[in-house]
């Protein structure tokens, strides 16, 4: 079992920055991708960024591609999202997520189904 808890969130005004953290316990394997999600009230879940097991490819959707970046540090079984140039449109509650024992094609990893354990989330909120 895995457990994840997100940490970070909170508010910040357009064009600033903000870093999530994401701490994993339990029974976690570094060579999983891991990726964050967003949902903002009244919309569908959506893709954020991924990471590979290894850390040495991201992935990005493209409404945050050139301003979030995710990494993550293998030893301290943590993985983040540095946010930057903030949006309004950015506000959400931002996921963890990590897939166990699973390997697919990188762009499969915009899909919800492609993890297994997923953080409680936390509240990022960006004001105009």
């Amino acid at each position: 079992q895995v457990q994840l808890e997100e940490s970070g969130g909170g508010l910040v005004q357009a064009g600033g920055s903000l870093r999530l953290s994401c701490a994993a316990s339990g029974r976690t394997s570094s060579s999983d991708h891991m990726g964050w999600f967003r949902q903002a009230p009244g919309k569908e879940h959506e893709f954020v960024a991924a990471i590979s097991g290894g850390g040495g490819n991201q992935y990005y959707a493209d409404s945050v591609k050139g301003r979030f970046r995710i990494s993550r540090d293998i030893a301290k079984n943590m993985v983040y999202l540095q946010m930057n140039f903030l949006k309004p449109e950015d506000t959400a509650v931002y996921y963890c997520a990590s897939a166990y024992g699973r390997s697919s094609w990188y762009r499969s990893w915009r899909n919800r189904g492609e993890y297994d354990y997923w953080g409680q989330g936390t509240q990022v909120t960006v004001s105009s």
